[in-house]
């Protein structure tokens, strides 16, 4: 449950969802397979998929094994595959750990994702939810690599962005906490892994388990 603004907070931490809070890996692999079987009427598998259906909006995936209908990509039919195969979906090991750390250092929370919010409601574990303070989803602010979102984030918890950060895992997130003067710090445990040094993040981070050091140095 996402806590009123009513606290003043002198720093914000904010993050990425998928890839960098919530394992949904697995979870998006199966969705797309399941709506490409659905849509072709043919058993799909995970040898059809490369190595950049991690990297690479569901869509685009589904569009080079063949499903090219709006309605089937972004419609209910993926809706329904995504809400089916997310069932299982957890966040990452010691990630409430480093929520629980953040917020005993007094620094406030939230999330930017490209998840809509009428998604949000199933796809986000209230584990999670509870330490949030502002989430931002598809709908509510120009989508990343726009800093839109994490400016109206900012805006909600009435910190300044020079006294903000954002972890994301992908190149978008990058240009989205630039775009909005935050300090971007990468996750390379997320979908881009480690090539998200070729985009220059503050600090690039193998493990959650860093994030309360790198968000102490660089909000220093």
């Amino acid at each position: 449950m996402i806590e009123p603004t009513t606290h003043t907070y002198d720093k914000a931490v904010l993050f990425d969802l998928d890839g960098v809070l919530l394992d949904s890996r697995e979870a998006m692999r199966r969705a797309i397979l399941g709506t490409a079987t659905a849509a072709l009427g043919r058993r799909m598998d995970e040898s059809l998929l490369g190595a950049e259906a991690d990297r690479l909006p569901h869509h685009e995936v589904l569009a080079r094994l063949g499903v090219h209908d709006q309605e089937t990509t972004l419609g209910a039919v993926w809706e329904t595959a995504f809400a089916v195969a997310a069932q299982d979906t957890v966040p990452f090991d010691g990630a409430l750990d480093v929520l629980r750390h953040l917020r005993s250092q007094d620094v406030a929370i939230g999330v930017v994702t490209m998840q809509p919010r009428t998604r949000l409601a199933w796809l986000l574990p209230a584990e999670l939810a509870d330490f949030f303070q502002v989430v931002i989803g598809w709908g509510d602010a120009e989508p990343k690599p726009s800093g839109a979102g994490i400016a109206l984030a900012l805006e909600r918890l009435g910190v300044h962005p020079s006294r903000a950060c954002f972890i994301g895992d992908s190149p978008s997130d990058i240009a989205a906490a630039r775009a909005a003067g935050v300090i971007p710090i990468g996750a390379s445990w997320g979908y881009t892994g480690p090539a998200l040094a070729e985009h220059r993040p503050a600090r690039l981070l193998d493990a959650l388990s860093q994030v309360p050091k790198a968000v102490a140095d660089v909000l220093a």
